[in-house]
């Protein structure tokens, strides 16, 4: 079979995926077995791989996706039990109580709690929390959604204590030493801190731009000087912790920081103007902002502030005790004692699989829940609903990571057979050779835009991550470009396309009751993602052309 064929071939069944996603609006978890079983016939009849080596790879796949399934579970979990519990009422109540000033509220609750909840639990969740507390505090819903997805970014990289990052590595294999993980966590940090600090005055003057009765920007310069000290609030913090502690916690403790910062400075009124900013009188809103179905009411809760946040103590206390080398306990769970290991799967290489379930934060998250039934005092029914809508929640997740990693590990590895002829280059090879006929320049600028399609056909940074991380990796090397800069464009372009992703828009109209209006939203939000990811390109064009940096 020629090479050209071979080529087309090999993208396939990722343009497969996005015709299925993106044309079709097929969900992840129907396109990703779709996709999964075009790849092995491919390698079946096309690669001259074995059933056994097809079957092997596909279920080192399911395995590889149980580390990041626990994630999303505990961490779905944890923000239930907290809903059922009346905890994340409290916490909503909380933030009502900092400022009366619109503007004040987008930038602590559109960016800096949807940071946080970003950074505990990702996946969604952010902005299809913020946004419901954002109409709450009298935003309108359209405004609430476009808001929460602009602000749903800079964090999403390091989601889920750095689920999307996580994903990128269990890709690249013995590849991502511990010297190249550290690299990529501050190659992924260091664009998103500088695009960071602007993210909460680009949400401020998208809401007053578009959603005012004056229609324009000077509210949000007004602001300004508040929203780069919020900004800088959450990447400073987001960018050491980056580098001093790997890819786990940037976006959790960035925010989390930020938030000790910001708060106390809001409520004694530092750099806020002194003019209340507001919406105005619903009757006064245009029809284009308001929501296509009434929405409940918010429950109130019994519950103290201090008690509704316990949790994420809990949690935040467990991850920085057992990831501090120093202490010895990283290395007591990360020990074979507390690792479930299988050799090759069925003899084939390249397979063998260590589960280190006691180092992994989603059983903090798992903790954190079974504690807070205690702590605030849950009823059975309660209990049962938070995780009875966990395991509903992460059904589908868990369906669409399972197939995306043992699609990723057949493309890696189809070029593993013994026949003397071009098929013992896999599809990845192929792919990325076809790429890197761009050339240098124009493939820095493709490389993002891989990562933002990715998110945006199937809504998540992770699965864009499982998908893409190995075809930028080859490519890469094939331009002889910086492998750990072409990964982290992968991880941000990942995290700039969730501003735009289908499952995230339709999940935040569904909770602000604005379903039928994705289109208005996305249409709004392209505009800051496109500026996002040219500013990104043009770093990293300085970072490798006029400094000539190459991370090992």
């Amino acid at each position: 079979m020629s090479t050209a064929l071979l080529t087309l071939l090999a993208f396939l069944p990722i343009l497969l995926c996005v015709v299925a996603m993106a044309a079709f609006n097929c969900p992840a978890k129907y396109a990703m077995p779709v996709t999964w079983l075009a790849a092995a016939l491919l390698g079946f009849f096309c690669w001259k791989m074995d059933l056994l080596s097809i079957a092997a790879y596909s279920l080192y796949g399911l395995l590889s996706s149980l580390d990041v399934l626990i994630i999303i579970f505990g961490a779905i979990l944890v923000m239930n039990t907290l809903k059922m519990s009346g905890g994340m009422a409290a916490i909503n109540n909380g933030f009502k109580a900092i400022s009366p000033d619109a503007r004040v509220q987008a930038v602590i609750v559109g960016f800096l709690f949807v940071s946080f909840i970003e950074g505990a639990a990702g996946f969604g969740t952010p902005a299809a929390l913020a946004a419901p507390l954002m109409v709450s505090l009298g935003f309108p819903p359209v405004a609430a959604a476009v808001c929460a997805l602009i602000c749903d970014s800079v964090a999403v990289s390091f989601g889920a204590i750095g689920t999307p990052v996580a994903a990128s590595i269990s890709c690249l294999g013995d590849v991502a030493t511990e010297g190249y993980q550290s690299a990529l966590s501050f190659w992924t940090a260091l664009p998103h801190a500088i695009v960071g600090i602007f993210i909460p005055f680009v949400a401020v003057a998208f809401m007053t731009r578009f959603f005012s009765k004056e229609k324009s920007f000077k509210p949000a310069l007004e602001i300004l000087p508040f929203a780069l000290f919020a900004g800088a609030s959450f990447t400073i913090p987001y960018l050491l912790v980056a580098y001093f502690f790997g890819y786990e916690f940037p976006s959790l403790f960035g925010a989390l920081i930020g938030l000790l910062i910001v708060v106390p400075a809001a409520k004694k009124g530092f750099l806020i103007p002194k003019n209340t900013w507001r919406f105005g009188e619903q009757s006064e809103w245009d029809e284009s902002w308001k929501a296509t179905r009434p929405l409940a009411a918010s429950k109130e809760s019994p519950l103290s502030l201090v008690r509704a946040w316990i949790p994420y103590a809990v949690i935040a206390v467990l991850l920085v005790i057992t990831r501090i080398p120093a202490l010895g306990i990283k290395q007591l769970l990360t020990s074979d004692a507390f690792a479930l290991k299988l050799p090759d799967l069925f003899g084939v290489a390249n397979t063998s699989y260590s589960l280190k379930w006691a180092y992994l934060p989603g059983v903090f998250f798992i903790l954190a829940a079974l504690a807070t039934i205690f702590l605030h005092r849950m009823k059975a029914p309660d209990v049962k609903k938070a995780w009875g809508d966990s395991f509903k929640q992460v059904s589908g997740a868990a369906v669409a990571l399972i197939f995306g990693l043992a699609l990723v590990q057949i493309m890696r590895y189809s070029g593993s057979n013994d026949v003397a002829d071009e098929s013992t280059k896999s599809m990845i090879f192929y792919m990325a050779s076809a790429l890197s006929q761009v050339g240098q320049a124009l493939y820095l600028c493709f490389s993002p835009l891989i990562g933002i399609i990715g998110a945006f056909v199937s809504g998540s940074n992770t699965v864009s991550d499982t998908l893409f991380t190995n075809l930028q990796y080859q490519s890469a090397l094939n331009l002889n470009l910086p492998t750990v800069l072409i990964v982290a464009m992968q991880c941000i372009g990942g995290a700039i396309g969730n501003m735009t992703c289908v499952n995230n828009t339709v999940a935040v109209c569904a909770t602000v009751g604005t379903s039928g209006k994705e289109g208005k939203i996305i249409r709004l939000c392209a505009i800051p993602m496109v500026v996002y990811a040219i500013v990104v390109t043009i770093i990293m064009a300085v970072v490798i052309g006029v400094f000539g940096v190459n991370p090992a």
